[in-house]
């Protein structure tokens, strides 16, 4: 038995300025593929290890996963996609994709149904297995290219590796004779916000998951899922979906239906109300005197890494210092120019500094820079392995890093934007961040599972950035409308 798993993942924020050029996605082949995935937390890793477990031929032409970020050019696509098909071309007896479901490139909004169709052609009686994130903004085109799809049903996403798991399982029986199972879809018009999508907390997103479980436990099902869709993706299929794997349509349909039905019915709980800035750090402050240990964490969500923000808006850290808040650590910050300057005064020597807000938002107002002064305290390689949950094991490089130590404030600056997942963002620059007062993270989910049992309270905080809650921001031109919240609907 040949099969063939790879893995091509990017969320695309089609509002954001930060590129995104091939070498962001570190392109790995063949053997260096193979190599990175076996064992990783990934639907990838899951794939392979289901390949050799079954004693099969495994070729794996691709593992490339790139931050959030803008649209790619079209040829990055076309770079990326191309050893995938060619493998497909060759022949095999299955193929397993580990995608993300909301990658958009310049003339293609639907990058994962493009690359499923071409695929499709190529190998057109082949099985198909998908496993794609719960942020996905899935389409008719990747559900009629693919013959079992499965997404994640956490988020955080912890169960990464487990989605990979249940879709090779899936394949296993397709591969042992129980046919091929159909797969439906039900997209009702809701533009979800990403801080209602937490599946840790009673909501909406949860109630929901917990039905999809119910419903795969029912006779005929193979698979259900929530897919809340990624809000900051302006394409036409953008928003929630439903979608149900089973023995046959009527079942698939009616699951998806369910499921689609509930979701409309609980919409108001998709909608998130974001506070002024002001009012977020009077709540922290007043947080900060309560008991319990650890710092105050607080998440800027409008400039967050993971749905494509720039890293480098620095409304939360003026605000926070111009309301008179100290014993605060905040990062990672990113600006190049910044750790440029830091790196030549080398560390121990006083700087002054005009940190952030150097990247254009198009659509947004201009904000200068915060002017500091302060002492570098480090200067050196940003670099830290993940100790988990999410991506266990894996090499973390920000580019050269530097710490500004200030009166207020001690501030990680990068060269990369990054996501915090773990300590070691921080403790590989020298910082202990559950020593501070108040911890500013550029973040609304990921850095949850390692920082917040560690702090005493959270609290979200808005910033006028490309990531931002209020959708009222962003200039929505290809979203099918009408859609709910940004459209007053009263039905599907």
């Amino acid at each position: 038995m040949r099969i063939i798993a790879a893995r091509f993942n990017h969320e695309t924020n089609t509002f954001s300025p930060v590129p995104t050029p091939l070498e962001n996605f570190g392109p790995l082949h063949g053997a260096a593929a193979l190599e990175f995935g076996r064992g990783s937390a990934t639907a990838f890793g899951a794939f392979i290890d289901y390949a050799e477990r079954m004693g099969a031929e495994l070729v794996t032409p691709l593992c490339a996963t790139a931050n959030p970020s803008g649209p790619a050019a079209r040829d990055v696509f076309e770079a990326l996609a191309a050893p995938v098909i060619e493998a497909a071309r060759e022949g095999c007896d299955a193929i397993l994709l580990d995608l993300h479901g909301a990658m958009v490139a310049e003339g293609i909004d639907d990058c994962e149904g493009e690359l499923l169709a071409r695929i499709r052609e190529k190998a057109p009686g082949v099985p198909i297995g998908v496993a794609l994130d719960l942020h996905g903004n899935i389409t008719e085109r990747m559900v009629q290219n693919c013959d079992v799809l499965a997404g994640f049903k956490t988020y955080p996403h912890i169960d990464m590796r487990e989605t990979g798991a249940h879709v090779a399982r899936m394949m296993a029986r397709v591969l042992e004779g129980a046919g091929r199972p159909w797969v439906a879809r039900v997209h009702p018009p809701i533009l979800a916000q990403t801080l209602r999508m937490n599946t840790e907390v009673p909501g909406i997103m949860a109630d929901l998951i917990d039905l999809a479980r119910e419903i795969e436990t029912r006779e005929g099902i193979w698979a259900a899922t929530v897919f809340g869709g990624f809000p900051l993706s302006d394409i036409p299929d953008a928003g929630v979906s439903l979608v149900a794997v089973a023995d046959d349509a009527s079942t698939a349909q009616a699951a998806a239906e369910e499921l689609g039905e509930a979701a409309w019915q609980g919409r108001a709980g998709f909608v998130y109300e974001e506070a002024p800035l002001e009012v977020s750090l009077a709540e922290a402050r007043a947080a900060s005197g309560g008991g319990g240990g650890g710092p105050v964490l607080l998440l800027d969500h409008g400039d967050n890494c993971m749905s494509g923000g720039t890293c480098d808006t620095i409304d939360v850290l003026r605000a926070a210092l111009r309301a008179g808040m100290r014993g605060i650590v905040a990062g990672p910050i990113c600006d190049p120019e910044a750790v440029a300057q830091m790196h030549a005064a080398g560390e121990g020597n006083a700087v002054e500094l005009r940190l952030g807000n150097k990247v254009a938002l198009p659509g947004f107002p201009e904000n200068p820079p915060l002017d500091l002064t302060g002492d570098v305290t480090f200067a050196g390689p940003g670099r830290y392995v993940v100790r988990g949950p999410i991506y266990t094991g894996q090499c973390c490089d920000m580019g050269r890093a530097a710490v500004l130590t200030t009166e207020g404030a001690t501030v990680l600056v990068t060269e990369r934007p990054h996501e915090p997942w773990d300590l070691g963002v921080f403790e590989c620059a020298g910082i202990d961040p559950v020593s501070a007062d108040f911890l500013i993270l550029k973040s609304r989910m990921y850095c949850r599972p390692v920082f917040e049992p560690l702090c005493r309270a959270v609290i979200e905080c808005a910033s006028a950035g490309i990531t931002s809650s209020n959708l009222d921001l962003f200039d929505f031109r290809k979203l099918a409308r009408p859609i709910y919240p940004l459209d007053p609907i009263s039905s599907k």
